[in-house]
């Protein structure tokens, strides 16, 4: 009984900077660990044919959009099951969880349907008559295999956040390195046909692919059925609740709109710059896949402070809400003043890894180190908008996403493009990024006024806990 209460309230009790770095630490690996994934099985998939590295990229921007998908249902659910359990409401808690997965099977259900009837008419669009046949039909194999069996990853991703919702980052971490490592393994297996397996090419990395989502799902469903959690899924009887669904979906939106709106976002900068420089294309093409060892730490940092945060605020703790948005703020900032000395420093180094030729390396020094200014002040929006997440304020969170993806960066792009040419338009980041941080401020004054200032001082932000005073 002991262990279970001090389990239950170790968000509420245990000293903030600790909690903190114990939560975020397993869900950084997890996310460095799965961007490491992503570029070994692009180098196997180029080994085979340009044409299948062409097929795998065209089918990009559909599984972002199930990424965006998930993360959406995911966060909005971490928030909720976070608050309900910082605010006792033990039922409300087990209920968020039931609907997490029912939602889980809305989305496989809808992959399904797209994977079958729209395959095709997408691949239309960007492979059309007297083009390479070649490239559609393996593309269209591989889009049927990743996102008819993307549901395993959906599932995942829900049992994911709700393990971490109740401060359980480990559990996570496990299934996801499991699955990733499998993945790793037999991708060059069947992919290129190593110890005398078929070589599958494109059929096999996809195959390869929801194969380690599928057992990533499996470990995940016997962990979180099979060993003691703070919610139970309880299926028997259940009806879905307007209330509940509103609210996940209104707080998880910013979490879809800030992935959904990337594919939009590199269109829009890829039909800005396509028409002064098809170098300018490829920077930022090395630009996209670089900055995510920069930026998905902090991600990282971010899924392990929103359950603190969201707790303590449903237990209506202002000092440890307040510590825990800080003590992220601050981490935030460090990692990504490192990430700008990395990306001023070692810039040539960068591109290189790219084979960069002398035109392209010298717009890329430019362009990267034009870029990276915006990623010290870019911490305070990402950290901000799991905290308005984190209360329940989807709204604040999903006018910043879209202020920061797309309301600034591709206007000021054009403009700047336009006027001052090509090397200008990269500085559409850093003018973005602070604009942004104007607008968060706004609504953390807001939020810190009406939600933040009312609450009382609650338990310590370290040590054990004391009894809380009432609510005025």
């Amino acid at each position: 009984m002991e262990n279970t209460i001090r389990t239950e309230n170790k968000m509420g009790v245990l000293p903030v900077g600790k909690l903190i770095t114990s939560m975020a630490i397993p869900p950084m690996i997890s996310m460095l660990a799965a961007a490491l994934y992503n570029v070994i099985d692009s180098i196997f998939v180029a080994k085979v044919s340009e044409d299948a590295l062409a097929a795998v990229t065209l089918v990009f921007p559909v599984q972002m959009l199930m990424m965006a998908f998930n993360a959406g249902a995911a966060v909005g659910l971490a928030s909720l099951i976070s608050r309900r359990l910082g605010q006792k409401r033990q039922q409300e808690a087990d209920s968020a969880a039931t609907h997490g997965f029912f939602i889980a099977f809305l989305l496989w259900a809808l992959y399904a349907i797209i994977g079958v009837f729209l395959a095709r008419p997408f691949l239309h669009l960007f492979v059309g008559a007297g083009q390479s046949q070649d490239i559609f039909d393996m593309a269209v194999v591989y889009f049927r295999i990743v996102v008819i069996g993307g549901g395993f990853f959906s599932l995942s991703v829900i049992i994911e956040r709700t393990f971490q919702a109740t401060g359980n980052m480990v559990y996570p971490m496990v299934f996801n390195l499991i699955g990733l490592a499998l993945n790793t393994v037999l991708a060059p297996i069947f992919i290129i046909g190593y110890f005398g397996a078929p070589a599958l090419g494109v059929t096999g990395a996809g195959a390869v692919a929801i194969f380690g989502q599928m057992v990533s799902c499996c470990i995940a469903l016997f962990l979180f059925f099979r060993t003691k959690t703070l919610v139970r899924v309880r299926f028997r009887g259940f009806r879905p609740r307007p209330d509940i669904l509103k609210d996940i979906l209104a707080v998880g939106a910013p979490s879809f709109v800030m992935m959904a709106v990337q594919p939009v976002l590199i269109s829009g900068l890829n039909m800005i710059l396509i028409g002064y420089s098809t170098t300018a294309v490829a920077v930022l093409g090395v630009f996209f896949r670089t900055n995510t060892f920069v930026f998905l730490p902090v991600l990282g940092l971010t899924q392990g402070a929103l359950p603190v945060m969201g707790y303590n605020f449903g237990a209506r703790n202002r000092l440890r809400v307040n510590a825990a948005f800080f003590i992220a703020l601050r981490a935030a900032f460090i990692i990504m003043a490192v990430g700008t000395v990395v990306f001023w420093v070692f810039t040539p180094q960068i591109m290189m890894l790219f084979s960069a030729d002398a035109e392209m390396l010298a717009m890329g020094v430019i362009a990267l180190r034009a870029i990276s200014i915006s990623f010290f002040p870019s911490a305070f929006p990402i950290v901000s908008v799991s905290f308005y997440q984190a209360l329940g304020h989807g709204n604040f969170a999903f006018i910043m996403a879209v202020v920061r993806q797309l309301g600034v960066i591709l206007p000021a792009a054009y403009l700047l493009a336009l006027h001052f040419g090509v090397n200008a338009a990269w500085y559409a980041y850093p003018i973005a990024e602070i604009s942004t941080v104007i607008l968060g401020l706004i609504f953390y004054r807001l939020i810190r006024k009406n939600d933040i200032l009312p609450l009382p001082d609650g338990t310590p932000v370290e040590g054990k806990a004391q009894p809380r005073p009432e609510p005025v």
